[in-house]
């Protein structure tokens, strides 16, 4: 069958694709950084990926809170959901695990970037400093009354079974 159009794609040709956009997209990432810390060394790549991070959270997290017509305060409850339609969740395995009724943890168990680094024997990205302003704004943007802590993200040593993981709390 011929393809002329994204209407002329099955469900499962639009997954796929939606999981390639997400390749491309993280492709593009990857290649931008190492351009930055080509030019001008890790510390200033670290620095202008978070400035961008910063912008690219609450626009990721306001598309998907739309698209999902999630609350202004939806609580934990639409980030959990809000979660599972990131760009990252259709290209990496992630999990949510509910601590009690004000406690999320999201852990990602297995991360393209951090499996592939891993797999050349090279050592573990540092996305701490990034993933700290991308993880709390989208968690923000979804709800500002969510507060986030890092449990571990490298350079942290992973937890057992995943590569970095997150909680998010929200007092009554």
């Amino acid at each position: 069958m011929l393809i002329n159009n994204i209407q002329d794609l099955t469900k499962e040709q639009l997954l796929e694709f939606v999981t390639d956009l997400s390749k491309r997209w993280l492709a593009h990432d990857g290649l931008w950084f190492q351009a930055v810390e080509k030019k001008h060394g890790m510390d200033e790549a670290i620095e202008a990926d978070a400035a961008a991070w910063e912008k690219f959270t609450a626009i990721e997290a306001n598309r998907i809170k739309q698209f999902l017509n999630l609350p202004e305060q939806g609580g934990l409850e639409a980030l959990d959901l809000a979660l599972r339609f990131r760009l990252y969740a259709f290209i990496n395995q992630q999990e949510t695990i509910w601590e009690g009724p004000n406690k999320l943890v999201f852990r990602m168990t297995n991360c393209r970037v951090q499996s592939a680094r891993e797999r050349k024997k090279m050592p573990f990205f540092p996305c701490k400093p990034v993933g700290i302003v991308e993880y709390s704004g989208f968690a923000k943007t979804i709800d500002p009354r969510i507060k986030t802590r890092c449990i571990c993200c490298p350079p942290d040593q992973p937890e057992e079974g995943c590569y970095c993981a997150w909680e998010f709390t929200l007092d009554d």
